[in-house]
């Protein structure tokens, strides 16, 4: 592992080392004899010797060394992190290449790690099918975000009759759910977990160009109540997992990065039944508060950001169903509620503390004759075999920010924008 901590006496040296696996030290003892110059604060090394009961309440176990040998030295005066110093986010961030060393950013990732298993692990134990989605495509999914065009390094000097390298323009997707629309017509539960790109040029806290999506459709399903059970019960599994395996290091984020996000996490407030109101109650939830907004809420309008966090705080701080918007907010395939004389449709976004809206979803219109007045290239799909479906999809890094209480998303993905150069 590597060494945290180096601590000699004058009759017994004390290591400290990691090995990634967890965010808690393994205590080494040895004779002073065994040290060496080498031997510092951040450098790789191989010890062996017994594994023993330690005698200090703080640990279990302890091992006595019989030889040290250093791997990789490590010079701690050029070195960036400092031994017993709690570097802030703002400091680490300057250093992509060595951030996953420290403490915060390694609990992290492990985190992440453990939630990533924990989805995978979900969808399996309830049958879904997962479905590796094309990263280069020739669709948009209903213009979902600005898209990073794909094509040789040479091609945009050629000239503008030669063809595209796959015939058509194609761009790194924005979503997988047309895709999944396509297997829903064979399996009855799918799911696709994998990257994502969107080329809004935002340097916001709560956007990334490259994250990971969750994303489901469920076939033979009529009731919208049915998706939102999925989200519920998807959110609750993956956060329970993740806080009986890692809880060392969502402690670590609990006290020093965001303590009041441990009041959301931890004293069980996920596991209560999540909240559900109509968008047309939010609208006069909103229209009643004492706050001022910047944008004025109405019917038919978009709920921002600040309206979302409003409305889960207003709730009671608990993850919180928004369901059945203007039929002319939403994307062509929502299913039409047939309702008036406000026109909505069967969709839903989930709202939670801290971020307001991690999953958005909705039922599929299934039945051609509506879509064939609005579009006629989707209709394919609909005369074959189809069935009421429906699907949502949740963005993983916005559901770390959530379960950790991270204020800035770039700081949840392995590596950020641009940082790959730097390691050249």
């Amino acid at each position: 592992g590597w060494v945290r901590s180096v601590r000699s006496q004058k009759e017994v040296l004390f290591l400290h080392i990691n090995d990634g696996s967890s965010l808690e030290n393994l205590q080494v003892v040895a004779d002073p004899s065994l040290g060496t110059r080498d031997l510092t604060f951040g450098s790789a090394v191989e010890v062996q010797g017994k594994l023993v009961k330690s005698p200090h309440r703080m640990q279990n176990m302890e091992l006595k060394a019989e030889t040290i040998r250093v791997v990789g030295p490590c010079d701690i005066w050029s070195f960036p992190l400092k031994m017993k110093e709690r570097h802030p986010l703002e400091y680490v961030r300057q250093f992509p290449h060595l951030r996953c060393r420290n403490n915060t950013l390694g609990s992290l990732l492990r985190v992440r790690s453990e939630a990533t298993a924990a989805i995978h692990s979900f969808f399996k134990e309830n049958s879904y099918v997962h479905i590796h989605t094309p990263i280069i495509t020739s669709n948009d999914c209903e213009g979902a975000g600005e898209l990073f065009k794909v094509e040789t390094s040479n091609e945009a000097m050629e000239s503008a009759e030669k063809n595209h390298f796959f015939d058509v323009p194609a761009f790194l997707t924005v979503s997988g759910q047309l895709h999944l629309e396509v297997m829903a017509g064979a399996f009855t539960h799918v799911f696709t977990f994998g990257p994502t790109f969107r080329a809004e040029n935002s340097q916001s806290r709560r956007h990334l160009a490259e994250f990971y999506m969750v994303e489901a459709e469920l076939s033979f399903t009529e009731s919208l109540q049915d998706i939102t059970q999925v989200m519920e019960d998807l959110l609750k599994t993956a956060t329970s997992t993740v806080l009986s395996k890692c809880p060392h290091d969502v402690e670590l984020f609990h006290k020093y990065i965001a303590p009041e996000q441990k009041v959301i996490n931890v004293t069980g407030r996920c596991c209560s039944p999540f909240m559900l109101i109509s968008y047309s109650e939010a609208v006069e939830i909103l229209k009643q508060a004492a706050q001022t907004f910047t944008f004025k809420p109405e019917w038919g309008c978009d709920l921002q950001t600040e309206h979302e966090k409003y409305l889960v705080k207003h709730c009671g701080e608990v993850p919180l169903f928004v369901i059945n918007y203007p039929y002319d907010l939403k994307p062509f395939y929502m299913r039409d509620n047939e309702d008036g004389p406000q026109h909505t449709v069967a969709a839903v976004d989930l709202l939670v503390p801290g971020i307001g809206e991690l999953c958005g979803g909705s039922l599929r219109e299934e039945r051609l004759h509506f879509i064939e007045s609005r579009l006629q290239r989707y209709l394919d799909l609909r005369k074959y075999g189809s069935v009421p479906h429906g699907g949502f999809g949740m963005g993983f890094e916005r559901y770390l920010q959530y379960l950790l209480g991270v204020d800035n998303i770039k700081d949840v993905i392995p590596f950020p924008r641009f940082s790959h150069s730097c390691l050249l």
